[in-house]
């Protein structure tokens, strides 16, 4: 095996905090205010009820930064593979409420999982300090996103897609998957820097799952270290997904090891930040790779 990725240290300005990575693998948590997940977690139990998401959230996001979780990402909308998109007025309803609740109870980065300008503009308002875009391929999505998170100072993380969660697996042919996902970023993050945003501001995501194949998803962890050349810190989201499912013959609720194989190779490729669901266990598995990638 070759050797471990030295990673480049960033410093991320995203409104009042200012993220350092590259020293040690960040922890971003995950909240789904969703029904249908694939991941089984999402705390809305009904289309309808969203009147006691806030307060759940805010318990479950106290939980996960006592478990190592140094971001928390608020998700309203489900974007596994065949979702289809709700509304902003429903985006805003569960999205919003949690936010604000969150930001005035804990003093961590809260990350907002959206690619609605409107639901961004409403969430940076109510404290949110990153915006995380799945939405790279529609170059205009990601202007008006870049705009948004321009005008407040705060990150935009730009993961690569084709298409949309509801026909992205249609879209997974490519010559050279490696070369090609970095093209397409590189495209995104002109499109945002066209916008105003400053280069420090941008973080990365190669997108495991989105528009890609099980084959692709392992290579894609496997050279991780070639997205190092667009200069920019790597996140990568690979908790409990199906191509984990895949290799192991495992249901989503126990992929939790298949998890840790996946974020202690990532993290020695390169990755900056590990967007999961256990933090508990997780924090504990990038701790381990940390310490090893750093002890001399």
């Amino acid at each position: 095996m070759g050797q471990a990725i030295k990673r480049k240290h960033f410093k991320v300005p995203a409104g009042r905090f200012n993220l350092h990575l590259g020293s040690r693998t960040f922890i971003m948590g995950i909240i789904n205010l969703t029904y249908d997940s694939f991941s089984k977690d999402g705390l809305l139990r009904s289309k309808k009820n969203t009147s006691f998401l806030a307060r759940n959230a805010l318990g479950l996001a106290r939980k996960m930064k006592k478990n190592g979780a140094d971001i928390i990402d608020i998700g309203g909308q489900s974007t596994r593979p065949g979702a289809r998109p709700i509304s902003v007025k429903e985006e805003l309803t569960r999205v919003i409420p949690t936010v604000k609740t969150i930001a005035s109870y804990l003093n961590i980065p809260i990350s907002v999982d959206t690619y609605k300008p409107e639901v961004a503009e409403a969430a940076i308002e109510a404290g949110a300090s990153i915006i995380n875009n799945i939405m790279s391929s529609d170059l205009e999505c990601n202007k008006q996103l870049a705009e948004v998170c321009a005008k407040k100072n705060r990150a935009l993380v730009i993961m690569h897609i084709r298409g949309t969660p509801l026909n992205m697996q249609q879209f997974t042919k490519y010559k050279s998957v490696i070369t090609e996902i970095k093209s397409e970023l590189t495209k995104a993050i002109n499109a945002a820097l066209n916008s105003g945003l400053n280069f420090s501001n941008i973080i990365i995501d190669p997108g495991i799952g989105f528009a890609k194949t099980y084959q692709q998803n392992l290579e894609i962890i496997n050279r991780l270290d070639e997205f190092v050349s667009l200069n920019r810190p790597i996140l990568i989201g690979v908790s409990r997904k199906s191509f984990i499912g895949r290799a192991l013959n495992l249901d989503v609720d126990e992929r939790i090891f298949g998890t840790a194989a996946c974020l202690a190779l990532a993290v020695r490729n390169g990755s900056h930040i590990v967007r999961v669901h256990d933090c508990y266990e997780m924090a504990q598995v990038a701790t381990m790779a940390d310490a090893i990638l750093n002890y001399n």
